[in-house]
């Protein structure tokens, strides 16, 4: 590689996007669906204004793919995959405005070899991928009515053509970042804080401009508002219940709170994570000095703080990357951070030089042998299965999750169920009934026999499944079934198991179970949204 400088480092970023942009479209096609990403797959079939607990722009962009590359894992994962990489080209246009050029690649390079970024973000079916790009978009336009050298400053270029068209752009932007993900509440308020603390940026609060962005945002926002207002702002409802207390009564968990904390480092990988913590605080500290770092701060610190400090009361388990977004702009100040060392001589350069080096070998090669065991299941010995056990004590590998459940279409086939209309599908878990959805491809009607459907409450009409007989996966949730699907039918009678099978080894057991003439029970079930439904009920609410 070539000596980095001014001149050939947008050139190396460019490189450095399309390698990575190559690599995730092979492991966008060849790795199954992950939990999440199953139990999403139903809504890129099913267009509508918005969804129970997303906004709709991934299903959107997901559902055009699908008809363009098929009904594949590529074509779900494709627009993540091309967003991230556009999400890193204005990483690195960002950070050359605010640093150099040299930064910007850096932060491009640096946020590349970041797991929770380089993986989850970057080629999953997930509403992060929209997010990430539309939130650096809105922030490449803020730089530069704001932060860049030519932003501007007199009261005369402040209502000029330019800066009309870039408040028109940055409230276009954040009208598509609020169409993918509730995070970009985060992004209004870092942006406030910012021209609020800095006397220099006061004069924005009596612009127009940032109240046309608004007025856009919230015109772009309204098929999010109005599904919303035609289903009892469920999705808000839903949202907002996760932040909340857990019980009756208030209690503080700092298991809950460390856990979260080590996750999002584990997330990043620590040894990007204590970096990219020392930049916020440097940002921090330098907040009054340099505008840039003032900018990085307050758009970063807002989600950081508020999805670590909620689980002292709320257990959000393992959503370790929701602090994402502002982890992403810590990047910058980052790139800018190696950069400095690397431009100098010294312990510094040589321990930052062997810092990068380990990062992408331990990158490359984690990403190579997680992905190869994911398909293949090749590491029996002291593997996933063995880490799981002996400090979870869970029996199976947590990588099955990642495995495309095709032997449930099998069985389907074999029986004879796929073809007869007559037969529809549900399990007791939202997760497992999007696995199962996502292994039939949609071609069977689907319910959830359980309290939590989730979205999938949505995809199917009950009704129009009366009378019709069922096939119940279930997870080893025998009573879950009794309890919660066994009223709905005639009878219910267990079947042989499915075997999950992964390169010849059964590697995972699914319980089968055979529901005759569906229809309302007779005992009132209003704990149950299916049962709510078909009583002409909307599922969820009072």
């Amino acid at each position: 590689m070539k000596k980095l400088t001014e001149d050939n480092a947008a050139r190396s970023a460019a490189i450095l996007i399309f390698i990575t942009f190559v690599l995730r479209c092979l492991i966008a096609g060849y790795t199954g669906l992950g939990i999440g990403e199953s139990y999403y797959f139903r809504g890129a079939l099913n267009f509508d204004l918005s969804y129970f607990d997303q906004p709709p722009l991934f299903f959107w962009l997901s559902g055009i793919s699908v008809k363009i590359f098929g009904l594949n894992n590529f074509g779900l994962r494709f627009p993540a995959v091309l967003l991230f990489a556009g999400t890193s080209w204005l990483m690195f246009l960002v950070t050359r405005k605010l640093f150099t050029a040299k930064a910007g690649f850096w932060a491009v390079a640096t946020m590349n070899l970041s797991a929770v970024f380089t993986v989850a973000i970057a080629c999953w079916f997930q509403p992060d991928a929209p997010l990430m790009f539309f939130w650096m978009l809105a922030t490449y336009y803020i730089v530069q009515l704001m932060v860049d050298p030519g932003a501007e400053k007199s009261e005369a270029t402040r209502y000029s053509r330019r800066t009309w068209l870039l408040w028109l752009a940055v409230g276009v932007s954040m009208g598509f970042a609020t169409l993918s993900k509730y995070h970009v509440l985060f992004l209004f308020a870092g942006v406030f804080m910012f021209v609020v603390t800095n006397k220099s940026q006061r004069h924005w609060l009596r612009h127009p401009g940032p109240y046309l962005a608004v007025l856009i945002t919230i015109i772009m926002a309204s098929p999010v508002l109005l599904w919303n207002a035609q289903n009892g702002w469920v999705s808000f409802v839903f949202q907002g219940s996760r932040a909340g207390a857990s019980g009756e009564h208030f209690k503080l968990h700092f298991d809950w709170f460390f856990r979260s904390i080590g996750g999002q480092a584990a997330f990043l990988l620590p040894w990007i994570w204590i970096p990219i913590v020392r930049q916020l605080y440097i940002s921090y500290k330098l907040r009054k000095q340099l505008l840039a770092y003032s900018f990085t701060f307050w758009m970063a610190i807002l989600p950081l703080v508020f999805f670590t400090v909620v689980t002292l009361w709320s257990n959000l388990q393992f959503h370790f990357h929701w602090q994402a977004p502002g982890y992403m702009m810590l990047f910058i100040p980052l790139g800018f951070g190696i950069d400095r060392c690397l431009s100098t001589t010294g312990k510094g350069t040589v321990l930052t030089r062997r810092w990068l080096n380990f990062s992408v070998y331990f990158t490359l090669i984690t990403i190579g042998v997680l992905g190869t065991h994911m398909v293949t299941g090749f590491w029996q010995w002291y593997g996933p299965k063995w880490m799981v056990y002996h400090f979870h004590g869970d029996n199976n590998d947590p990588t099955i999750q990642g495995v495309d459940y095709t032997d449930i279409k099998t069985r389907f086939d074999k029986e004879g169920w796929t073809n007869n209309p007559n037969i529809f599908t549900g399990t007791p878990r939202w997760w497992l009934t999007g696995k199962v959805d996502w292994a039939l491809k949609g071609t069977k009607d689907i319910t959830v026999f359980n309290n939590d459907p989730r979205n999938l409450a949505f995809m199917v009409e009950p009704k129009k499944l009366v009378g019709k007989d069922a096939i119940i996966i279930s997870d080893q949730e025998q009573l879950d079934v009794n309890a919660d699907a066994k009223p709905f039918f005639d009878s219910v009678t267990q079947l042989p198991d499915i075997d999950i099978v992964r390169s010849g080894r059964v590697e995972y057991k699914l319980q089968v179970f055979y529901g005759k003439n569906f229809h309302l029970p007779a005992a009132k079930r209003m704990d149950l949204p299916l049962y709510r439904q078909l009583v002409g009920l909307p599922p969820f609410g009072n």
